[in-house]
Formats: structure tokens, C-alpha cells, sequence
């Protein structure tokens, strides 16, 4: 058995961890692509245990709760055409988080967050292109030790554009399941562009596709997200 602990830093909610850095913590734990089901917000600071089970698939449990789950997977996606760097830059600053934002703690996209703590990933929407976009140059924070990006970070970078291209309107949802995989590791200080998109909605569920991308077009990582709408007390009453 291993352990998992998320820092207080990559947070979404300021008291759970933000779902594309654990989902990549567990992957990361595992050596390949994962999708990865967040069954209870991960919390942070601490030791979570991570348990092999049969065929791979991986267990996250805090003492006998189960937190998340894990299988291994092949990610297939239809990608959109990415925007140039600078259309993403002109993007994010329509970015809707800067007029309201749930979570402006959260490592990946939110507002409180001063450059070289948070991500800063501002993803806004091109309509013309039907998808949001961001710019991302990664701080030497997260160097893994050789000038690249560690693979945790790309699989968080991933992440909160999916919510930006399903919600347009700010509904609440939550991630229920991930699944990324990582064609290279960018580098500190390398320019990118982020990318997000809606596959499908059905009711509540709504799943979306992200991306990552380097100035001259050639995909570094991607995406497939489930989000979830809670649902109304009000309808259950």
C-alpha cells in the first residue's frame, strides 16, 4: 500500500483538493493513464492510503471511507482545432471568474491566487470556436526538477477549463470522474495554450474535453471530465 497526501496549496474548494491535481497524484502513483472517480471531495493535509486491487484498478480511502477510485484506460477524444496563443490570451480576459468566482482559491483558475502560488489558467470563451481558452506559462514551481513540468501539474492544468466550457452561466457542478493523459511534458516558461470544450449534456451529467497545447500547435495533453450538478434539496423534498 502507498499513501497520498495533497497539500494545502492545490486546492479547488479552499477545503478539498482540486480534482485535476488529484486525479494526476493518483495517476502519477500508478505510472499511466487512469480514469479516475472522485467519490468524496479529497481532503488535504491528509495521508490518504492507496490500495492495488485487481486489474490495476486502485482504491483512495481515508481509514474506511473510500475517497476515489482508479482503472487504467486508453483516452480517446475528438480534439477542437486549438485557438493561437495570442486568440487564447485575448480569451481569458472575458474569462467569467473574474466577475464571480465560487472558488478563488483554487490552485488551477482562481483569482486570489498571486503568480508562482497559483496556476492562473483564465480560461474564456471564443464563441465562434465553441470552446474557452487560456494561456499558461508555467512558473519554475512546478519544475520537477529538470526544467519540465511535473506530470500532476498538466493533468491540473486540464482541468478547470473543462467546468468553464460546460458552465457558461456559473451553475454549480462538481467533478465526478477524469481521465488524462500526457503526450509530453511542457517546460517551465514555455507558452501554451489550454483549451476547453462541451461533449455532451444529459441532464445534470455534462462531460467535457480539454487540451493543452504548445505555440506551434502540437498537443501535449488532453482531457475527457465529467461534471456534475448536486442536486436541489428542493427536489427531493
Amino acid at each position: 500500500m502507498a499513501t497520498l497526501t495533497i497539500a494545502r496549496r492545490f486546492c479547488g474548494p479552499a477545503q478539498s483538493a482540486n480534482g485535476g491535481y488529484f486525479a494526476g497524484c493518483v495517476a502519477a502513483q500508478a505510472g499511466h493513464t487512469m480514469t479516475v472517480r472522485l467519490i468524496r471531495p479529497p481532503p488535504l493535509e491528509t495521508p490518504l492510503t492507496v490500495r492495488e486491487l485487481q486489474g490495476g484498478e486502485l482504491a483512495i480511502t481515508l481509514g474506511e471511507e473510500r475517497i476515489g477510485e482508479a482503472r487504467p484506460t486508453t483516452l480517446t477524444l475528438e480534439l477542437r482545432r486549438p485557438p493561437q496563443y495570442f486568440e487564447a490570451v485575448e480569451a481569458s480576459r472575458r474569462y467569467a471568474g473574474f466577475a464571480y468566482h465560487r472558488f478563488p482559491s483554487c490552485f488551477v483558475c482562481g483569482t486570489d491566487r498571486p503568480r508562482g502560488d497559483g496556476m492562473r489558467i483564465f480560461a474564456g470563451p471564443i464563441p465562434e470556436r465553441d470552446l474557452v481558452a487560456a494561456p499558461w506559462v508555467p512558473d519554475s514551481s512546478l519544475d520537477r526538477g529538470d526544467g519540465k513540468v511535473r506530470p500532476e501539474f498538466m493533468s491540473a492544468a486540464l482541468d478547470c477549463p473543462g467546468f468553464y466550457a460546460v458552465s457558461l452561466d456559473d451553475r454549480m457542478m462538481l467533478l465526478g470522474e477524469f481521465t488524462a493523459h500526457v503526450n509530453r511534458l511542457v517546460h517551465v516558461g514555455e507558452r501554451c495554450t489550454a483549451t476547453g470544450w462541451r461533449i455532451t449534456s444529459d441532464g445534470r451529467k455534462h462531460m467535457a474535453g480539454t487540451a493543452i497545447f504548445d505555440e506551434d500547435g502540437e498537443l501535449c495533453g488532453s482531457a475527457r471530465a465529467l461534471w456534475i450538478e448536486p442536486r436541489d434539496p428542493a427536489d427531493e423534498a
